[in-house]
């Protein structure tokens, strides 16, 4: 069973902004940078380090803006992230197991549990071919998953519940 990591395969999680003072809030793309997907035509497995987040940028109107966070940001964006709303102490890691998977000409239906911050959960997802990759995109709504969304000044800043999770691997031969 082919096995891809970071070193050719992508994880990004893309977090958006709500609440009265959003305007001075950013929405974020995350990375994860320890990880393990095992993919073929019957079975995906995968494994992420809750602890190996990385801030990659701040998206504007979904595109991305470099340069925007200090160092001491992100800094303070991921202590948050792995002490309040991961709590990687407690649950060091994320898996994913398959239970069906489809092929739907050039894209894969794949159906399995996601477990996460100690929940488990269905999840269902169809992943297309995008320029030699295959790409899976799917919303998570934390709350699910026992994740309170991240809130500061009493609500006026905040993350919505719903997070955008994108795997991109390298698309296996037909």
């Amino acid at each position: 069973m082919p096995t891809f990591d970071a070193s050719a395969a992508e994880c990004h999680v893309f977090t958006f902004k709500e609440g009265l003072l959003s305007k001075v809030a950013h929405d974020l793309k995350l990375e994860v940078k320890e990880f393990e997907v095992q993919f073929d035509e019957a079975s995906i497995s995968a494994r992420f380090d809750a602890a190996s987040f990385g801030v990659v940028c701040v998206m504007k109107r979904g595109q991305p803006k470099p340069g925007t966070l200090k160092d001491k940001d992100k800094s303070d964006i991921l202590q948050y992230l792995a002490q309040d709303v991961l709590q990687v102490h407690r649950y060091p890691e994320i898996t994913f197991q398959s239970t069906e998977v489809t092929r739907i000409g050039s894209s894969v239906r794949v159906a399995g549990m996601l477990d996460l911050h100690g929940q488990k959960r269905r999840l269902s997802v169809l992943a297309s071919s995008e320029g030699g990759r295959l790409v899976a995109r799917v919303k998570v709504h934390q709350p699910d998953f026992g994740i309170k969304p991240f809130k500061a000044l009493l609500g006026a800043i905040k993350v919505k519940p719903d997070v955008e999770v994108v795997l991109s691997i390298p698309a296996p031969q037909a």
